[in-house]
């Protein structure tokens, strides 16, 4: 039985948990940066050849649509980028949480083209970049309170944006594989 979990876990998260660097030097947080725009890049190219059928696929049994990721990936951006920046402007602020579940099942995340929510992250993910590249080192260092991390830095919000973002690249990657398509 342990082997069936373990498989699945590798399913459910293909590059691992998030493990924070929790002494981030500068030059690290420039290179955790620079990938922000190949998350809308790669999956622009992973999903522009599937079809319907094949977006509408689970990337595991019980899991979420392609669609459903590709959709969850820009409301999950959305609420990072403004948390972030209250965290720039507020005294650790509480980062809400929401019902990713249920949000996965309104009528916009079947009824809306992957390539708005792809859109909608590459023009976000350039205010990200603008607002990040304005910041002194220094201002990483500000907290936010989560309900999943606790309290954590913006060293740790922006690595935790990526590897989000790389998180759920890695399960389409790893259905497109598996479907052999």
């Amino acid at each position: 039985m342990e082997r069936w979990s373990t498989l699945d876990e590798n399913v459910r998260f293909p590059i691992g948990h998030f493990e924070p660097n929790l002494k981030l030097s500068n030059e690290d947080r420039i290179h955790i940066i620079r990938q922000i725009p190949e998350i809308t890049k790669t999956l622009r190219e992973i999903t522009q050849y599937l079809n319907d059928e094949q977006r509408c696929t689970p990337y595991r049994n019980g899991g979420w649509t392609i669609t459903q990721i590709v959709h969850h990936l820009a409301d999950n951006d959305m609420n990072a980028y403004i948390i972030f920046k209250r965290a720039l402007t507020e005294d650790e602020p509480v980062a809400s949480s929401y019902r990713e579940d249920l949000w996965a099942s309104l009528h916009d995340y079947r009824n809306t083209p992957i390539e708005d929510s792809i859109l909608l992250m590459e023009i976000l993910h350039k205010r990200f970049l603008t607002l990040l590249h304005g910041l002194h080192p220094d201002r990483f260092r500000r907290k936010l309170q989560t309900e999943v991390l606790g309290t954590i830095s913006l060293d740790i919000a922006l690595q935790r944006f990526v590897w989000h973002g790389q998180h759920h690249i890695a399960q389409i990657k790893s259905c497109i594989t598996s479907q052999r398509w």
